[in-house]
């Protein structure tokens, strides 16, 4: 019944490096999909449309990504080969790069089947990079690699494969490979579908590449000198000799997918394509092949069971919350990847944590902060459901059976500030912003026992500078940070009452509550954590809230 839905949807997220041109990428394919007509930059003096996937007002000013973006359209690939009769659903998710935001990311790529890494050709594989390329690995995400901005001046492409294979410990496949690099840059032959693509660079409209399929003709010259048609061809032959080819011929002529494709989906090669996302340059390869061999919806292992795709019963979990998407109603939006069955607008379905029944009205599609109702979606689309409060990331919502989803990182802080209100006149504003954007999960909100102070705890700086802009700008209310000397907060717990009260009592003076009133232990040094440990052997000190 949902197998054909299912079969031809992609959901999957752009990571990368900050600056790399993740969300360049991401705005380019949109492009490609008509999903937009025009598309923006994320800095630029002259492209005067910002990225669509970075549509806070923060966002725009910085040039960087602060929040996950969901974008969700319909492609269908012209004159291709293997491709199915319905249009492909694409569900992209840009992430932030900057490390203060990583913690949206992880928590993104739970909600992903496949991954594209963006890495600039110029810089190589930078720290972020692999960061997030120890949690693919570690939920062995099928991951395909973009080399950017081949139209600059950078690396000797040979020199980037050997990086990647390296510093990401994946093994890798080029399906298409350059001419030239920065000034020389003539274009890309497309190794997967056999034919060539000439350079013209073009950042905002797409214009038809040249299509040129015998690298052996003498026509080759022609198009690219007689220089790089050498160069060209003995490339082509070193990738063959090194590198094993995506297909293997069979006897009989059957080409098999074990050496590549099924690879590929078990995470242990990546695919790599070359191009320049800004100018339009490399996409339509690298969005043309992965529609054919990325996976569509996996499934989604539980703590009860493994859940498959195809089940009738619908099940899904929050893995993100956007407070204040739109102004003018201050609502939250609770961000639900479908992991199997079908959502039915106004079909009551089970909190698990709370053992309650909703219905929602106005189920939202998504295409950065625009929205759109729907009546129905299928598994792999991520869902956004109105929250007055109800949801928390890692929530799971079901047809009525009991399932709860795992594997939602949570961070603990490195840094802590008080926060106080700096007009006494907008004190409301300030608690409902500080709600709000706590219950996002971007940072944790921590109340003081000794003198009732409200702590902000985050893992960078810049967070603390992107929540007093919201507040400011989003909510109105004006904050003043002071700063606090913390080593850790930890979450404590005792199946021993009596024990716990004890410790309550003597630590009064290091003792608080996060947002969902629980006990949260401030340690001021590594030894007074090291004490309270020894003291109280009763004690379990969690260094997450997920515990």
């Amino acid at each position: 019944m949902y197998e054909q839905e299912i079969e031809r949807r992609r959901t999957f997220a752009i990571i990368s490096h900050p600056d790399a041109g993740k969300t360049t990428l991401t705005e380019k394919m949109l492009l490609f999909g008509g999903a937009i007509h025009i598309a923006g930059a994320v800095k630029s003096n002259k492209i005067r449309k910002t990225a669509t996937s970075d549509w806070m007002e923060i966002e725009k000013q910085r040039g960087i990504s602060v929040a996950t973006s969901v974008m969700g359209f319909e492609y269908a690939p012209q004159g291709m080969s293997g491709f199915q009769t319905s249009p492909y659903k694409i569900n992209i998710l840009d992430t932030p790069g900057h490390q203060d935001f990583a913690e949206d990311t992880f928590r993104t790529l739970t909600a992903v089947d496949s991954v594209i890494i963006v890495v600039d050709s110029a810089k190589g594989v930078e720290a972020q990079t692999r960061k997030l390329m120890q949690v693919c690995r570690m939920r062995k995400t099928p991951v395909m690699i973009f080399l950017n901005k081949m139209d600059r001046e950078g690396k000797n492409p040979f020199d980037l494969l050997d990086e990647l294979e390296k510093e990401l410990q994946i093994g890798v496949c080029p399906l298409s490979f350059p001419i030239g690099i920065g000034q020389t840059f003539k274009g890309v032959y497309n190794i997967f579908e056999k034919n060539l693509n000439l350079y013209q660079p073009n950042k905002q409209t797409i214009s038809e590449a040249i299509s040129f399929n015998d690298v052996n003709s003498p026509e080759l010259e022609k198009h690219i000198g007689e220089n790089f048609a050498q160069q060209l061809r003995a490339d082509l032959e070193l990738v063959e000799s090194v590198y094993e080819p995506f297909y293997k011929e069979e006897i009989g002529g059957q080409a098999s997918n074990e050496s590549g494709v099924a690879r590929y989906i078990r995470g242990e090669v990546a695919p790599v394509f070359f191009g320049s996302a800004l100018n339009n340059f490399g996409i339509k390869e690298l969005l043309d092949c992965f529609l054919q061999i990325a996976p569509s919806p996996l499934p989604v292992e539980a703590v009860e069971r493994k859940v498959v795709p195809t089940e009738e019963n619908f099940s899904g979990f929050v893995f993100k919350i956007h407070a204040n998407m739109d102004p003018n109603h201050r609502s939250c939006i609770a961000f639900v990847k479908i992991c199997s069955g079908k959502f039915v607008r106004n079909e009551p379905y089970l909190h698990v944590r709370l053992g309650k029944q909703f219905k929602f009205s106005s189920p939202t599609a998504f295409m950065a902060q625009k929205k759109e109702t729907l009546d129905e979606a299928f598994a792999g689309d991520i869902v956004g459901l109105s929250d007055t409060g109800n949801f928390k990331i890692g929530d799971t919502l079901t047809s009525g059976q009991n399932l709860h989803f795992k594997g939602l990182p949570s961070f603990s802080p490195e840094m802590f500030k008080y926060i106080e209100n700096a007009d006494p006149m907008k004190a409301k504003q300030l608690s409902k912003g500080i709600e709000q954007l706590m219950g996002e999960g971007v940072a944790q909100l921590f109340t003081h026992q000794n003198n009732g102070r409200k702590i902000i705890g985050t893992v960078g700086q810049l967070q603390f500078e992107v929540i007093e802009y919201r507040l400011l700008h989003e909510y109105g209310a004006q904050c003043r940070w002071e700063s606090l000397s913390l080593y850790k907060a930890c979450w404590i717990e005792c199946d021993n009452e009596k024990e716990l009260e004890n410790f309550r009592r003597r630590k009064f003076q290091y003792m608080a509550k996060d947002i969902h009133g629980r006990d949260v232990f401030l340690a001021e040094s590594g030894y007074v954590l090291q004490m309270a440990q020894q003291d109280f052997d009763k004690i379990k000190f969690h260094f997450n809230s997920e515990f």
